[in-house]
């Protein structure tokens, strides 16, 4: 399970930058809801071999400044419900400001780590003045350019400083083979993850109505039915309308983001008369990022209006949403007439057993050395790779390392094409396989 950390602050401080920086890549939702554009940001990054989830908790605009504040006031309380780290950024141009002062007064009281970073610090001039933001009472700063990535590295290297280091794979570790298996439910709101369980179940364990809406705690329930035995998780228990104000789809996502990092499969649920959307792609992606199993159920197919070919059609457009990760098992449901939920359930306990699949050096080398030379990778430069041997790497999710004399002419295409082979030799369904070139 990884940590995750939360960036919060007001507007046009520089978080956006900074979370792009981190993760590396340019990722962001973007939902229109009354006229308002609202950025949700959340990722995978790493540093000093430690990896973490990362949160932008963005805030927006609705009608005045004061209706403003109140809005970043909830969405910087809801961060700091889930997350186990918070770096607070801060426009050294502008100085302490008043929406400043009041989430400096909220990050005092909560009892998790903070690390102030004052941004756009690119000067000597400008290093001098971030002195002043020890008056908010947070202890020291750390002046950072997220445009240049300068000050990022010792920001970072306190950040990560008491995270847990990875586990290393042991297959006489007998305490962690007696875990049941954890199974959470994710997906957008109103996509029919409680009605799932309670019809599994048998009961209304979980309260489910039309209302769009969140609940405080993930709620764990054991499931022996059918010879199987694991625990599935649901987070998207449902409120009385009058008590959620929230912005759900950003509590979704923190939800969603927990459930991630604690499981070992995540079913994703789409609504299909929705569609697979942009919240549903980045929730898969999440799950990818975090070597998750999953399986992709499209519920309230009965509401569809079908033809001959609708499924097939379906099922091609949600994959081309996936790529390029499309080894996935997609399963149409219907909680309201029962259908297909027993084989949900028996694809996500194979999607399980699959992750844990180990090969032996032997089997992996015979198999994947003759393919390699059938179709050894390309020449670049005038240079040859030559891949002498691979192995698969003791971690608790599928990892392989490829040893040869050049690793860095290795393009992605050819990673691609190794991973497509062993995809079709070994049943790797559902299981995001990650593979390494080391120098041999």
């Amino acid at each position: 399970m990884n940590t995750i950390v939360a960036i919060v602050g007001r507007p046009n401080v520089g978080k956006s930058t900074l979370f792009n920086r981190l993760v590396q890549r340019r990722e962001a939702i973007v939902d229109s809801v009354s006229g308002v554009t609202r950025d949700r940001h959340y990722g995978k990054s790493d540093w000093n071999g430690k990896e973490f989830s990362l949160i932008d908790t963005g805030g927006y605009v609705v009608g005045s400044d004061d209706v403003f504040e109140g809005e970043i006031r909830k969405q910087v309380v809801l961060a700091l419900e889930e997350c186990d780290i918070v770096i607070f950024v801060v426009d050294v141009t502008e100085g302490i400001t008043p929406m400043d002062t009041a989430v400096a007064k909220l990050l005092r009281k909560a009892k998790k780590p903070v690390f102030l970073a004052v941004n756009k610090v690119d000067n000597a001039m400008r290093a001098a003045d971030a002195v002043e933001f020890y008056n908010l009472g947070l202890g020291d700063y750390y002046t950072i350019s997220s445009v240049n990535g300068s000050g990022t590295g010792e920001l970072l290297d306190e950040v990560v400083k008491d995270m847990p280091m990875p586990e290393v794979f042991d297959e006489n570790d007998k305490s962690r083979a007696d875990d049941l298996p954890r199974f959470a439910v994710v997906g957008r709101p109103n996509a029919g993850k409680s009605s799932f369980i309670n019809a599994l179940i048998g009961k209304d364990r979980n309260i489910v109505t039309d209302v769009a809406g969140t609940t405080r705690d993930s709620i764990d329930t054991e499931y022996t039915r059918f010879g199987f035995k694991f625990n599935l998780v649901d987070t998207a228990g449902i409120r009385k309308k009058s008590k959620v104000s929230e912005d759900l789809e950003f509590y979704s996502v923190m939800r969603a983001v927990r459930a991630i990092e604690h499981c070992d499969v995540a079913i994703l649920m789409i609504d299909a008369t929705r569609g697979f959307e942009g919240q549903d792609q980045n929730i898969f992606w999440l799950a990818e990022k975090n070597k998750k199993g999953i399986v992709v159920l499209v519920n309230k197919w009965d509401l569809v209006d079908k033809e001959t070919n609708t499924m097939k059609e379906f099922e091609a457009y949600v994959r081309k949403q996936m790529e390029p990760f499309t080894d996935v098992p997609i399963i149409f449901t219907s909680t309201v007439t029962k259908q297909r939920l027993l084989k949900a359930i028996e694809t996500a306990v194979q999607v399980f057993e699959n992750r844990k699949r180990r090969i032996t050096t032997s089997k992996l080398n015979d198999t994947m050395l003759d393919i390699i030379q059938h179709y050894s990778p390309p020449a670049i430069k005038g240079k040859f790779v030559k891949i002498k041997y691979c192995m698969q790497l003791p971690t608790y999710t599928p990892q392989f390392a490829f040893f040869a004399n050049l690793p860095q002419y290795v393009r992605d295409p050819y990673r691609r094409y190794l991973e497509n082979k062993m995809r079709e030799i070994y049943d790797f369904s559902g299981v995001p396989i990650v593979i390494y070139f080391r120098q041999k």
